[in-house]
């Protein structure tokens, strides 16, 4: 295993919980993994899955970063696909009485985090991440960010971009900082912005 510079992006299914618990698993079986499949699919940068988690999907992309305009472009893909994916099993599935809520409880989160060593280990068919940064990316995951969606940027990564980078990226809303306390690590500083605008 060799550790390498990675990036780490979460796009995580909001509401998933409560969808879960409010709709029939008749339902929510077909509607959940449509969603995770419209993320999948919705991969422009040649991102890799490392793992797919009920409710999320773990990409990494090891070296090079992205140029920072075309990942929040990716970012602001995944969304707006999202909500259309939303809107297309609302429509298919209205003869069922949840079908309502599918638009109404769900929505989707993005966590961006960088890792300078992140091992990549084969175990069986499957590719796991390791090392310290992707428990934090895990970790900023659960954050008072007081909206269901947005797009999360760890000061790790934007620290990789040269300062000028953010420059005409977020015209849609305004980004804020915020920052979370994880065991045996401390402080991690993170930018936020809303997407709801986006739809």
């Amino acid at each position: 295993m060799k550790a390498l510079p990675t990036l780490l992006c979460i796009p995580d299914i909001s509401g998933f919980t409560q969808f879960m618990s409010d709709t029939d698993f008749e339902l929510s079986s077909k509607v959940i993994p449509s969603l995770l499949n419209n993320i999948i699919y919705s991969n422009e940068i040649g991102l890799k899955i490392s793992e797919i988690e009920g409710d999320a999907v773990l990409f990494y992309r090891s070296g090079e970063l992205p140029p920072f305009d075309e990942l929040i472009s990716q970012c602001k893909l995944f969304y707006t696909q999202f909500y259309k994916q939303l809107e297309t099993l609302r429509k298919k599935y209205s003869s069922k009485k949840d079908a309502v809520k599918i638009p109404d409880i769900l929505g989707l989160k993005i966590v961006l985090h960088f890792g300078k060593e992140i091992g990549v280990v084969p175990v069986g068919k499957m590719i796991k991440l390791m090392g310290e940064d992707v428990i934090i990316a895990h970790r900023l995951l659960k954050n008072d960010i007081p909206i269901k969606e947005y797009i999360l940027i760890s000061d790790e990564l934007i620290s990789n971009y040269k300062k000028t980078a953010k420059d005409g990226q977020f015209e849609w809303a305004e980004l804020k900082k915020s920052h979370i306390e994880v065991d045996h690590v401390g402080t991690i500083n993170f930018h936020y912005i809303d997407l709801a605008p986006l739809v």
